[in-house]
């Protein structure tokens, strides 16, 4: 579609202050947010905790993320102790949340702040686009709610509320420049930060993915959605290609002593560094072997089940091998207790392979 496409009716020239009136009554209280009435106050919010929060809010939902986000404001409360850390310990204080590679940049971005910004964040989005893992919406969210910089903020939630808002045609995210232009022309200059957090909250509360509350909007008087009733029709999305299913083999050691074998995966690629059991050489474009045949040791392996897991791209189903050994040769790796094992850097498909076998 022609993603120059305009609606054909007019934001209202008080959407901000509705919008705005709304949330310093509704806001959803969040460990890194601040309170509407601290914010009118003066008080802002720490730019650290925003950064942590936006990171983790990456593909991830708010319920999930609150936990990780107390625990790691628990183990590194300043931006210089995350630069301080073991990379390890930030892997296994980040298992579960997946994108892995969001975690290792963390570490990088934290390391490049406390070294070269003494430890304080650059305050424009230009400048924080500059940071390791910092892209054009995580530079946007920590500039307008850290520093009151009027930059459009644009998420999944954003761009529900203002594409059902002005009929927005265009696919997305071909239609970000526009809905980016649309939203600089009505956030308010002078809290820039609370208008992005209440469209955030507009979207995550009331503007729904599905069955949308529009009754209670508090910005619904000029909304197109809502006037035709069609509001679930938006955004628009071109439809996703079917994912392939790939599969592949795990191989759970076990000794005397009921501990698991574990290793690491290789630095590079897909859960790159993680915590994992043996794998047969499965990958997003090729099947792995599902059969003993790629077991990394000899042993008496026997199947014990299916793990089942979802990438971005692909489905994943690994056959389960279970063996006993006490004797692994030159395996590079080691063992751990099973009271111990899911404290361990392991993503979730490999909690899911172990708990195959427990």
């Amino acid at each position: 579609m022609d993603t120059t496409e305009k609606p054909d009716h007019k934001i209202a020239p008080d959407f901000s202050h509705r919008l705005l009136d709304w949330y310093r009554v509704h806001a959803r209280s969040m460990p890194w947010r601040i309170t509407p009435a601290n914010y009118l106050a003066g008080e802002r919010a720490n730019p650290y905790h925003v950064w942590i929060s936006e990171v983790m809010l990456q593909q991830t939902q708010v319920i999930t993320v609150k936990d990780y986000f107390l625990k790691f404001i628990d183990l590194w409360p300043t931006v210089h102790d995350l630069a301080a850390s073991d990379l390890e310990d930030v892997l296994k204080a980040w298992a579960g949340l997946g994108y892995y590679s969001r975690a290792r940049n963390l570490k990088k971005c934290a390391e490049q702040v406390s070294e070269h910004h003494d430890g304080k964040f650059p305050q424009t989005a230009e400048s924080l686009k500059k940071l390791p893992g910092i892209g054009d919406y995580t530079a946007a969210a920590i500039a307008s709610i850290a520093f009151d910089e009027p930059v459009a903020v644009v998420d999944g939630n954003i761009e529900r509320v203002m594409s059902r808002h002005q009929h927005i045609e265009s696919y997305f995210p071909d239609a970000k420049p526009q809905l980016k232009e649309m939203l600089s022309g009505i956030l308010d200059p002078k809290a820039p930060g609370e208008f992005a957090q209440a469209m955030m909250d507009l979207g995550a509360t009331i503007c729904t993915p599905k069955k949308p509350a529009c009754a209670l909007c508090p910005v619904n008087r000029d909304c197109a959605g809502f006037k035709n009733g069609d509001a679930e029709n938006y955004p628009r999305k071109r439809p996703k290609p079917e994912k392939p299913v790939r599969k592949g083999a795990a191989f759970v050691l076990k000794n005397a002593n009921g501990e698991i074998f574990l290793c690491k995966r290789e630095s590079s690629g897909l859960l790159a560094g993680m915590t994992q059991v043996p794998t047969s050489n499965w990958n997003a474009r090729q099947d792995g072997v599902v059969t003993i045949d790629a077991a990394p040791i000899s042993a008496d392996w026997k199947k014990v089940g299916t793990a089942r897991h979802t990438f971005t791209h692909f489905h994943l189903e690994l056959i389960v091998w279970q063996a006993n050994a006490n004797q692994i040769g030159d395996l590079d790796g080691w063992w751990c207790k099973q009271e111990d094992i899911f404290e361990e850097a392991l993503p979730n498909l490999m909690k899911k392979v172990i708990s195959v076998t427990l």
